[in-house]
């Protein structure tokens, strides 16, 4: 059974300032936010039976795709996107609370960015979904096409951690080099996915 009061302690360390930092929220506003999402995403788990997922179930299911066809198959189908055993190891070698809270905080953002466009730059809500395609990279199930199709679809979020350090690394050598490559591109998860078929990533 996982320690859920210490399990929320690591989070709240990792998130709040991280909101603070790229949101300017200040220390309440921020611990308020953590509260609230943690709050939604632990209520998300219990309804769907998550909270007590295995913390090895990366290796588990890395040793059933041999002999599990819906495992394989699935497996199979995010290693077109780039995935690694590795980084199936790093995504689901963790708490469901976890990967839960680094996609909820990933929602946040973008809605943030959304708002900013909207609100302050006075684009058309299609327009922002549009422009936050190219600004950042979208994460989720590769196959829901409501926000791109082809390269343009989520990436799996197995590869959150590569992906980030690539463009961390990227951006560190010349932002407007890499921005300039983003905008080459249909959308910077597009760029992303010409980069692991290139073997950059």
């Amino acid at each position: 059974m996982a320690d859920f009061a210490e399990l929320e302690k690591q989070l709240k360390k990792q998130y709040v300032p991280i909101f603070r930092k790229m949101m300017g929220m200040s220390a309440a506003q921020a611990n308020k936010t953590f509260k609230k999402l943690y709050a939604k995403i632990k209520a998300d788990a219990e309804a769907e039976d998550t909270l007590n997922l295995p913390m090895d179930l990366g290796d588990r299911l890395l040793q059933k795709e041999t002999e599990d066809k819906k495992v394989k198959q699935a497996l199979d189908k995010k290693r077109i996107d780039g995935v690694t055993d590795d980084d199936v190891r790093w995504w689901w070698n963790r708490h469901d609370l976890a990967r839960r809270m680094m996609n909820k905080v990933d929602e946040v953002f973008v809605y943030s960015l959304f708002l900013k466009l909207t609100k302050q730059d006075k684009m058309k809500a299609k327009q922002a979904n549009e422009k936050i395609k190219t600004l950042r990279p979208m994460f989720g199930n590769p196959d829901d096409t409501r926000f791109g199709k082809a390269d343009d679809r989520p990436l799996p979020d197995e590869l959150r951690q590569r992906v980030n350090a690539y463009i961390m690394q990227r951006g560190q050598k010349g932002p407007e080099s890499l921005r300039n490559a983003v905008q080459a591109c249909t959308s910077y998860n597009a760029f992303i996915r010409k980069k692991i078929k290139a073997g950059k990533l």
